[in-house]
């Protein structure tokens, strides 16, 4: 029939395959030996050789005793988890052993994803495998171990990796399966074999010892457990971000900072605070009304660096966000020219010390010099801290005398912040006005309401008192003082007592308040303003409000009509202006030659003097040459 040689030459699936024709039982869980015995009919034939001995001691004791298989008393470590100590323990009492083994039909086993084939999916089939044989001859096992198998299972390393947990060979305990699945398998081994040439030295050494060794017992459970965690750490590995979910967040917010404004867009402005405590940035382009481009300054930042209406802020701001109007400020750099901290223990404009100005402001000597600005400065000086005033009739030259004055400070005093401040004036001297001199031109016309008027006055004089406190030389130029009293004139509400005229007796105390902030400060800075009065233009309250202004100045410039109507420029009456103090600011031998030329000219009438005077001054380049030339 068949003899051992061609036995022994076929596979164990076809040994399997022989002895399911010829009716043998107990041949799945055979070794190749075995069943060629068993084929054979030799004498191992009957029962399988790992079954035949522990039969017979158990009949050689009586069945009176029976084992109890032993698990290691440390915990057993699959993979990365822990198998808590003593946590099964069978008992082969509890268990009913039959006569005659059971045959059980062999599982049907999945075909593997060719796809998904890894290390650890194979690994897991091979464990599967050794699972299902032991199942259907897990009775006899338990029944039949052996004191070999006891110690065996006391030897136990307290740490098994997953991946070196000793299986036997498969070809031993593979259940019958169709050849083209076998093949299957027995490729994808060689390739992982291949693959992992440290795993097939392994299996190599432990190779003779299989042969010898009892098949262990074997959890499923456990197994696949331990297969899991497995799989966790090699997500785990694969996904460093996993375990901590903010990096990615913090990370697409590093990816989008490049593109947050904040601070990227810097302003500047001046603050007017609201009655609600709250404030704006208002900008000099709108003549510091309000406007859209506005920038919003919250309450806690206004108490937390002392700000007060009319501060300078440098600062950035951010692009407003939804259901906001404005920009708001975010950050403050600088504060009137310094730095914010310093702000806070400034002294209050009106408890500051005033006194006579005593540090003259040079109107010539520049470039582009007129003749105006050498008799001003030779007839009225002008110093820092000066309260003057210009009385002048209409069509005298005050404006082209003030654009003089202004070109002449901007050019000698680079240090002086000047601003020139034109109310209730014509458009084109707005505009002729900021095209000619180097300073801030804040106007508001004669089309423009009272109301705009008295509001524009106020924050440029918040201003520059807030400039003075930081220690700032400030000068204003307004034009004209009479027509911001008519304004306050027209917004004030009335108190019961009228003036002759038609002014209200409490509508001439602001633009007085506007006109007394002139002065020099004690160890700080210095406003100076300059304003023009009007006289003679036929109205009642014109010349009182001038004479509410007259003995408040500490200089004077008076224009005469008649000297303008003779086109001699600049019409300005010689012996009527002066200026208190003026020892303080030039030298002795400068004064003493100006008292010799008013006693020359005081016997002149205003058009000669003026006419001599600028005949002579033409003739000399500066005031100092034309005094020493007198004594020829």
């Amino acid at each position: 029939m068949y003899t051992r040689e061609d036995l022994e030459a076929k596979l164990l699936p076809e040994l399997k395959e022989i002895a399911a024709s010829l009716g043998l039982k107990k041949y799945q869980s055979m070794k190749k030996n075995d069943l060629v015995e068993q084929i054979l009919g030799g004498p191992g034939a009957a029962v399988p050789k790992n079954e035949e001995a522990p039969r017979e001691e158990n009949q050689a004791d009586g069945g009176s005793k029976r084992k109890r298989t032993r698990v290691a008393s440390e915990p057993v470590r699959v993979g990365t988890s822990h198998i808590e100590k003593n946590k099964i323990v069978k008992d082969t009492d509890a268990l009913s052993f039959p006569n005659d083994p059971v045959e059980i039909d062999p599982p049907q086993v999945a075909e593997p994803d060719l796809f998904s084939m890894s290390d650890d999916t194979e690994e897991t089939e091979d464990l599967n495998e050794v699972a299902e044989e032991e199942a259907g001859a897990e009775s006899e096992e338990e029944n039949g171990e052996n004191e070999e198998d006891e110690n065996e299972e006391m030897a136990v390393p307290a740490e098994v990796p997953a991946v070196e947990t000793p299986v036997v060979k498969a070809e031993a305990e593979t259940p019958a399966r169709p050849e083209g699945q076998s093949s299957k398998k027995q490729v994808n081994k060689q390739n992982k074999n291949q693959n992992n040439p440290a795993k097939q030295n392994q299996g190599q050494a432990q190779g003779g010892n299989e042969q010898n060794q009892q098949p262990r017992e074997h959890n499923p459970q456990k197994q696949q457990q331990g297969q899991n965690q497995q799989s966790r750490q090699h997500q785990n590995q694969n996904n460093p971000n996993q375990n901590n979910p903010n990096q990615n967040q913090n990370a697409s917010k590093e990816s989008f900072e490049p593109y947050l404004f904040n601070d990227v867009i810097e302003t500047e402005g001046v603050l007017e605070i609201m009655p609600d405590g709250y404030g704006f940035l208002r900008s000099s382009d709108y003549n510091y009304l309000s406007s859209p481009d506005d920038v919003y300054v919250s309450q806690s930042q206004i108490k937390l660096f002392g700000l007060r209406t009319g501060d300078t802020i440098v600062g950035t701001i951010r692009p407003p966000k939804e259901n906001e109007k404005y920009f708001p400020l975010i950050k403050i750099k600088e504060i009137n020219g310094l730095d914010s901290a310093r702000i806070r223990d400034r002294v209050p404009f009106d408890y500051l010390t005033p006194l006579f100005p005593y540090e003259k402001l040079k109107i010539t000597g520049h470039k582009g010099e007129a003749l105006s600005t050498r008799i001003v400065d030779l007839v009225a000086p002008i110093g820092k801290g000066q309260r003057g005033l210009i009385v002048a009739q209409p069509k005298t030259g005050k404006t082209m005398l003030l654009k003089e004055i202004a070109n002449a400070i901007a050019a000698n005093h680079p240090e002086v912040y000047l601003i020139i401040l034109l109310i209730d004036e014509r458009p084109e001297e707005v505009t002729d006005m900021e095209r000619s001199v180097n300073a801030e031109v804040i106007a508001s016309t004669f089309d423009e309401p009272a109301e705009r008027h008295v509001r524009i006055a106020n924050i440029v004089l918040e201003k520059a008192k807030r400039l003075v406190e930081c220690g700032h030389d400030v000068v204003i130029l307004l034009d004209s003082i009479t027509r911001l009293a008519r304004a306050h004139n027209t917004v004030s509400p009335a108190s019961g007592k009228v003036l002759s005229g038609g002014v209200d007796s409490n509508a001439l105390h602001k633009p007085k308040k506007f006109f007394g902030a002139a002065r020099k400060i004690e160890d700080g800075g210095s406003l100076t303003i300059l304003a023009t009065a009007l006289t003679d233009t036929g109205s009642k309250m014109d010349e009182v409000i001038f004479e509410e202004f007259k003995g408040t100045g500490s200089m004077e410039l008076q224009l005469d009509r008649k000297i303008a109507n003779r086109r001699i420029f600049p019409a300005i009456d010689i012996l009527s202006s002066s200026t208190r103090r003026d020892d303080l600011l030039v030298s002795k031998d400068f004064l003493s030659r100006t008292y010799l030329l008013r006693n020359h000219l005081g016997d002149m009438t205003s058009v000669e003097a003026m006419d001599f005077l600028r005949t002579q001054m033409n003739r000399t380049s500066s005031n100092e040459e034309f005094l020493y030339s007198m004594n020829n």
